[in-house]
């Protein structure tokens, strides 16, 4: 495979055996391959153990799994959308397909733009602004598809102050890249590369980190029709919509259906319905001081984060990860549970079974060891004692030896009495 990849355009899956998202993934990975190969696709789709080719995953830069990456030439792009079937083959046809596609009609124009949510056209003969266009597309066509057309290929309804242009289509109009204030091409084509309003998850808002721009998002359930959850949704949608002007550049719209993923980015319990406006760049977040009846209140509340008068909350302080870590491990602690007591138990029980057998066996150890110094100590006293002083049976026999030599001088001194007597 490293010697001849070259030759063709490979789409693989680097996964390890051990990993339960990889597992998940590989009844889709299967279809994606039946499917490419029934369509006729060039790209050849396989799939690697990174644990056991861990030179080659290295070299492809893999460094979690499941990691998908589309080879081409000398070229590595990475799949971070989400892991259903369409999406992958989307991904696919689109790396492997040319960087520029041109729009040769009308017709074609119309064609293409009723498949794509999202499109950037290039308007214009050679020049510098395309060969930018060009090295972009290079590196965000992993993204979305880049096309070039000629002016009177374009619906009658665009009008282009200059020529040569680049032109965003979506939803259901139309914005004309300026240098001058939207700043450099790729960071533009970065912001504009979603449309104004979405539905939010967590893929998406991974991907909206890379823009820069704060998140404002209704987070409601789809399922539920109350007339809160629908005004909430409809506020965002309109400010997306008829402010666009004003906030396109630093907010990004959309809603979130249920509120588990929030919970658990914000560390915090929201209740839904509400709003939340997030900035994925410091993992700050905002919530509204008061309710939010209408569109002006919406307004106001933007405008508020954009002065600084808004309080932030959360961020990437010591604090804060700290706070993270602790929520991180109490988290896994408690789904382990839920999933699976008895897998909790061991998992969990054993390690601090054993660090309490190893604790009690350290401080039994120590005091043992303090008593038997002790007992030593007393023991070379006693042994000095009797040492200098001798046993007690030496002591008793010398105190009889004592008695005794006296007993013999008062028999001597009674024996020379006796004599005088005499």
């Amino acid at each position: 495979f490293k010697e001849n990849r070259k030759d063709d355009i490979w789409l693989v899956d680097f996964y390890a055996p051990w990993c339960g998202h990889c597992k998940k993934l590989e009844p889709v990975w299967n279809e994606v391959g039946i499917e490419m190969k029934n369509m006729g696709s060039p790209v050849k789709v396989g799939k690697m153990d990174a644990t056991s080719f861990s030179s080659i995953a290295s070299e492809f830069g893999v460094r979690g799994y499941p990691t998908i990456k589309l080879l081409k030439g000398d070229l590595a792009y990475n799949y971070r959308g989400p892991r259903t079937k369409d999406d992958i083959i989307e991904f696919a046809n689109r790396v492997a397909g040319p960087l520029i596609r041109p729009l040769p009609s009308h017709h074609m124009f119309e064609h293409v733009q009723k498949r794509h949510r999202v499109l950037f056209v290039y308007v214009g003969g050679e020049s510098p602004l395309k060969e930018k266009y060009i090295e972009v597309a290079s590196e965000l066509i992993v993204y979305t598809y880049f096309f070039s057309a000629s002016e009177d290929v374009l619906p009658e309804y665009v009008t282009l102050p200059e020529l040569p242009a680049v032109v965003v289509f979506k939803d259901g109009t139309y914005f004309v890249y300026d240098e001058y204030e939207d700043g450099d091409l790729s960071s533009w084509i970065n912001r504009e590369r979603f449309q104004g309003y979405l539905n939010v998850d967590g893929f998406t808002l991974y991907e909206l980190g890379d823009t820069g721009k704060l998140v404002a998002i209704a987070v409601i359930d789809d399922k539920n029709s109350s007339v809160e959850h629908t005004r909430l949704k409809s506020i965002i949608q309109e400010v997306a919509r008829d402010y666009r002007d004003h906030f396109h550049r630093d907010f990004q719209f959309g809603h979130m259906d249920g509120n588990d993923y929030i919970n658990s980015l914000l560390m915090d319990d929201l209740t839904i319905p509400t709003i939340v406006v997030l900035n994925t760049s410091n993992q700050q977040y905002f919530l509204p001081d008061r309710h939010i009846e209408n569109t002006e209140d919406m307004v106001q509340f933007i405008n508020d984060i954009l002065d600084g008068t808004a309080e932030a909350q959360g961020g990437d302080g010591l604090l804060q990860r700290i706070k993270r870590i602790i929520y991180d491990a109490k988290s896994t602690v408690v789904s382990v549970f839920k999933s699976s007591p008895l897998l909790g138990c061991f998992l969990f029980g054993l390690p601090l079974g054993v660090i309490s057998i190893m604790c009690y066996g350290i401080c039994t150890a120590d005091t043992d060891g303090g008593v038997d110094e002790h007992e030593a100590a007393k023991k070379e006293n006693s042994d000095r004692e009797l040492t200098d002083e001798g046993s007690e049976e030496e002591q008793e026999e010398e105190k009889n030896g004592k008695y005794t030599e006296l007993s013999d001088g008062e028999l001597k001194q009674k024996d020379v009495m006796e004599k005088k007597k005499d």
